[in-house]
């Protein structure tokens, strides 16, 4: 039976998220304007949209009645 590795991560979900979507909007603005910068702007995005629902769903208000 294989193990899994398992670590502890130091930043939370969000911050890596937005960690990485600073990253790539950094290495975007280094592309001239084609299909690969388009990409990594996209995809920064998309790692903001996950980082925003991401705290949307560990909201209090979601929380289901005790």
């Amino acid at each position: 039976m294989l193990k899994r590795h398992r670590f502890k991560q130091s930043a939370t979900l969000e911050e890596r998220l937005d960690m990485e979507a600073i990253r790539l909007r950094e290495e975007a603005k280094a592309l001239p304007q084609d299909v690969r910068r388009e990409d990594l702007l996209r995809k920064a995005r998309q790692c903001e949209t996950g980082a925003h629902v991401s705290e949307w769903l560990r909201s209090p208000g979601l929380r289901p009645p005790r």
